[in-house]
């Protein structure tokens, strides 16, 4: 399966559907907040790192494949299982890159200058992720 980006599905996404993800970013989040809390922030950070909207986001997406190979008369929920498993790919190489960040951040943060440090480990977040991504597509 190919991803491809195409910025008029954002206009057939429903409010509740947006509510959803940003509850559960919130509750990962605060989860997050509280495992820092009686951890350190060492590990809650870790935590924090989960791709938020993730569990929402994968039964969204495989419902909206099957709905539309339904409307032409298909059954689609092996589409909308694979098209939930490429999100989670994804997910797991963003996350990934979200480790080699926060690596970067904890080993250099201390000794050198925070606009250096954050832009460098965006960056490298950015390049793991790509790369990743880049590995998975020619397998």
């Amino acid at each position: 399966m190919r991803v491809k980006v195409h910025p008029s599905e954002l206009r057939r996404i429903k409010w509740h559907e947006y509510a959803i993800r940003f509850f559960f970013g919130g509750l990962v989040t605060a989860l997050a907040g509280a495992i820092a809390k009686k951890f350190g922030p060492e590990l809650g950070g870790v935590f924090l790192a989960f791709p938020a909207i993730f569990p929402a986001g994968a039964t969204l997406i495989e419902k909206k494949e099957k709905q539309k190979k339904e409307q032409h008369g298909l059954h689609g929920t092996t589409r909308g299982r694979q098209a939930a498993g490429v999100g989670a790919a994804g997910a797991t190489m963003g996350s990934l890159g979200l480790l080699v960040f926060a690596l970067l951040v904890w080993r250099f943060l201390p000794s050198h200058k925070a606009w250096m440090v954050l832009g460098g480990a965006t960056l490298a977040w950015l390049t793991a992720s790509l790369v990743l991504w880049q590995i998975r597509e020619r397998m």
